[in-house]
């Protein structure tokens, strides 16, 4: 599938179970990456609120999907380059929302291990956001251990997904676990 938004991290042995549960949400395919799915819903926010109110009535589900990431920007890209730009321009439109706040970008990536190493495109782009919000006059800050927001990027091969969630969300999605 190559129009997801949302992309799943399943347990061991879990696979089959996780295409029943998630099928009534939305499009569920399979990926070439190990106990990885991808989904397409309608409203990517609307569906975390939806499996956050199936997890509170049937918290087993967390024994079958390890983190599920809905994604609100999504992008192909062909190689490198174009995911940096394209990364660096979706981040840029969270400005606003991360004015004056703590924030992390943690990056998730299937696929382009050689060309896009997690931890150094992480630094990048927490170095473009803290420079654009210093130029603001809304300085940020970078933290690990209990960030107001944290900037979620996912690549599943040629295609990523970002999303900006807060504390709050990390504390009502248990199945964004970012970090």
């Amino acid at each position: 599938m190559r129009d997801w938004n949302v992309v799943v991290s399943v347990h061991e042995n879990r696979f089959t179970r996780a295409c029943q549960i998630l099928q009534r949400y939305g499009q569920v395919g399979q990926t070439k990456y190990y106990n990885v799915l991808v989904m397409k819903v309608e409203e990517p926010v609307v569906f975390a609120k939806t499996l956050a109110a199936l997890v509170s009535t049937v918290p087993e589900v967390l024994d079958v999907v390890s983190r599920v990431e809905p994604a609100t920007v999504t992008f192909d890209f062909k190689d490198a380059e174009e995911f940096e730009t394209r990364a660096r321009d979706a981040a840029l439109t969270w400005l606003a929302d991360l004015a004056g706040r703590s924030f992390h970008v943690r990056f998730h990536r299937r696929g382009h291990r050689q060309e896009l190493p997690s931890q150094e495109e992480e630094r990048k782009l927490d170095g473009l956001l803290l420079e654009a919000l210093e130029r603001a006059g809304t300085p940020g800050r970078i933290d690990f251990e209990d960030p107001d927001a944290i900037l979620a990027i996912e690549t599943v091969g040629d295609r990523a997904g970002l999303s900006l969630w807060t504390r709050e969300d990390l504390r009502r999605y248990p199945f964004l676990r970012l970090d």
